[in-house]
């Protein structure tokens, strides 16, 4: 069922998936509330120049918010009619899921459920929230389906994502919330995290430092680019999930569900190996990179790679954008961000 929505609320909205989808929106004239703690997880001067770019946009309000604070997210919702809320505000990573466990429970299970009672209260007619591709965890079967099981996550962070995925299922169910979870396969581009390994690659080789190769090279991911992600998430806010006629108890499908709840993947269906990453970046900087190779890390996992036959029936849509053209978006603005 199709939906038009005209005031929407983005949480993480000074995030690198949040600041581009609050963009796209307000390119075409809808009322958006921006909630963002500005965690100093990673630089928050990155973050609020983010922010700068949208704050003088007229139909854009920011509001600096914890999700986790159950009266400041009651207020929110009590005082505004939001017929979309996009939930992409999580303690995100998972490497440091191992060094501050209680982060990840504040943000991504205290906050959610907070955001599930805002929609329950709030007369929410869509909660698209993001998951992840590391709820597959030890999940060796490629390509990852929104139709495998999930219950074997491997990090922290991903037992959060999955939890949330469980705790919308629960709401859809109870309260008829329609809700669609997003799980993302590493996400780059333009303003992204500096955790992650692009942003990391391209910092050290332009200082002459090496780079640290996980997994001696051999991990692959399906890297997904930001204008891909924000395609998928913007037409699938606009369908609302509608019960799966042909559900069943007996043999229960994980992907979809008798209640309005849906699950997609949105990757690029195009895995890469981290080799061959690191050259594509090498040849957008012109330079070579010092490798430092290493073991696979605790809570990594060797390979993604999705399966987006779903989101391609639904909603029309295939990510497909190359990492050439990807790596070299994100070098151009890296180097003009920072003077290079």
């Amino acid at each position: 069922m199709e939906l038009e929505y005209k005031n929407v609320l983005v949480t993480g909205a000074a995030g690198f998936i949040g600041f581009h989808l609050c963009q796209q929106l307000l390119k075409v004239d809808v009322r958006v509330t921006g909630i963002d703690n500005l965690s100093p997880y990673y630089d928050v001067g990155l973050k609020q120049d983010r922010l700068d770019k949208i704050l003088s946009a007229p139909n854009f309000r920011f509001v600096q918010m914890d999700m986790a604070d159950r009266s400041a997210m009651q207020n929110l919702f009590d005082k505004n009619r939001f017929d979309v809320v996009v939930n992409l505000a999580a303690q995100a990573g998972v490497r440091y899921s191992l060094e501050n466990p209680h982060a990840y429970v504040d943000a991504n299970i205290v906050g959610f459920v907070n955001i599930l009672e805002g929609c329950r209260h709030g007369g929410v007619k869509h909660l698209v929230f993001a998951s992840s591709s590391s709820v597959y965890g030890a999940n060796t079967k490629m390509p990852f389906s929104i139709h495998h099981n999930v219950d074997h996550p491997v990090s922290l962070y991903a037992a959060t994502k999955k939890a949330n995925e469980l705790m919308a299922h629960t709401y859809s169910h109870l309260h008829g919330i329609c809700c669609t979870g997003l799980r993302f396969f590493t996400v780059y581009g333009p303003w992204g995290r500096p955790d992650m390994a692009l942003f990391l690659f391209t910092k050290a080789i332009l200082e002459n430092e090496p780079i640290k190769v996980f997994n001696h090279g051999k991990m692959q991911r399906d890297f997904t680019y930001i204008d891909d992600i924000i395609e998928g998430v913007s037409r699938v806010m606009g369908r609302l999930p509608e019960p799966d006629p042909a559900w069943r108890g007996d043999s229960p499908g994980p992907g979809t569900s008798y209640a309005p709840y849906r699950i997609y993947n949105i990757g690029n269906n195009s895995p890469v190996e981290l080799l061959e990453f690191i050259e594509v970046i090498e040849e957008a900087l012109n330079l070579t990179a010092k490798k430092e190779f290493l073991d696979l890390q605790p809570g990594d996992v060797p390979a993604t790679y999705a399966d987006v036959d779903d989101l391609t029936a639904d909603v029309g849509f295939k990510p497909q954008t190359p990492i050439t053209y990807g790596v070299q978006k994100f070098v151009e603005w890296y180097k003009q961000y920072y003077n290079f």
